[in-house]
């Protein structure tokens, strides 16, 4: 079931007087959004950070991949991480692709690495010594290729370990293989799943690629490691004594002091034609404190004195005292 929200809009404009861009802007931000009650929890702005990191980093590992294994130019970005059932997901989808089913306990129980077979075959074309021609047969791989293409395979989800180690400790598993989507049934078909589109570049041809992950078996790992650390008696004594040593240490830090006028202003003129023995008026009444600065900013107030032999000026209020 599916229920239309519209979003209101406050403010009241005469639409004679208003201008034609923004009655668009309203036309657009007046436009009702569908909510799905199937889908009552979301992924949220703060998980899809953490899972647009781990897969930033597993892009650029499996670029690392692509590239050893085909010794050619490659590279391997980041699309997209949406939300979507398991039937959305086959969907979009060819009729014949290469998918690799997984297990990733405890992070989840099947996943889907799914390559394009074009990409496969071309893979597979440069490992075995060839150019990596543009037209490719579309049919099975045979037991050579499939050993080929597994090693491969082995490889991008041992990266996708390390990637996402951030959140949860896994070792992926594989499963099995298919080239129809519709002969993979790792989820339900309304079950909600987190697909991640990467873009995959061999020399001059791009292909895409996805992974599919159920939502209920990330979300818990998700909310874990979003979650605040909790801090022991011990850790928090240590970081209580580290900062008061910080603050010890920033006390003995010597700082450069100046007491001065007010400034006074001359023109270019006046400046060109001092000579020695020359007086100059300064504006700063006699009755006024010396400021005392610090890299230009004046903290004190003080008044002109000496002490002994030397000369010494006596702090008399702060600039805020004064105010």
């Amino acid at each position: 079931m599916e229920v239309i929200v519209a979003s209101s809009d406050a403010s009241v404009t005469d639409p004679g007087t208003a201008p034609a861009a923004d009655r668009r802007t309203r036309r657009a931000s007046a436009t009702p959004q569908p909510y799905d009650f199937r889908r009552p929890i979301q992924l949220s702005r703060e998980h899809s950070r953490m899972l647009q990191l781990a897969f930033d980093d597993f892009c650029r590992q499996a670029t690392t991949v692509f590239t050893s294994s085909l010794r050619t130019v490659c590279g391997v970005s980041l699309s997209s991480i949406e939300q979507r059932t398991y039937a959305e997901y086959v969907d979009s989808l060819d009729a014949s692709t290469y998918l690799t089913s997984f297990s990733a306990e405890p992070l989840f129980d099947r996943g889907v690495f799914e390559i394009p077979l074009v990409a496969v075959m071309t893979c597979v074309d440069h490992m075995l010594g060839g150019p990596g021609r543009l037209e490719q047969p579309e049919r099975p791989l045979t037991e050579i290729e499939a050993s080929v293409a597994s090693g491969m395979i082995q490889r991008l989800l041992g990266e996708l370990r390390y990637s996402m180690a951030s959140i949860v400790a896994f070792e992926p598993v594989v499963r099995g293989v298919e080239y129809s989507p519709q002969f993979v049934q790792v989820a339900g078909a309304s079950d909600v799943m987190v697909a991640a589109s990467l873009e995959l570049r061999i020399n001059d041809r791009t292909f895409r690629m996805t992974m599919c992950m159920p939502f209920s078996g990330l979300l818990p790992h998700l909310l874990r490691a979003a979650a605040p650390v909790a801090v022991s008696e011990r850790e928090r004594a240590q970081r209580a004594q580290a900062a008061a040593e910080l603050a010890d240490q920033f006390q003995r830090v010597p700082v450069e002091v100046a007491v001065s006028l007010r400034p006074t202003s001359i023109n270019p003129a006046q400046l060109a034609t001092l000579r020695p023995g020359d007086a100059l008026r300064l504006r700063h009444p006699a009755a006024a404190p010396l400021e005392v600065v610090v890299d230009g900013t004046c903290f004190a107030h003080a008044t002109p004195g000496t002490s002994g032999f030397r000369l010494a000026a006596l702090i008399v209020g702060t600039p805020k005292e004064n105010a």
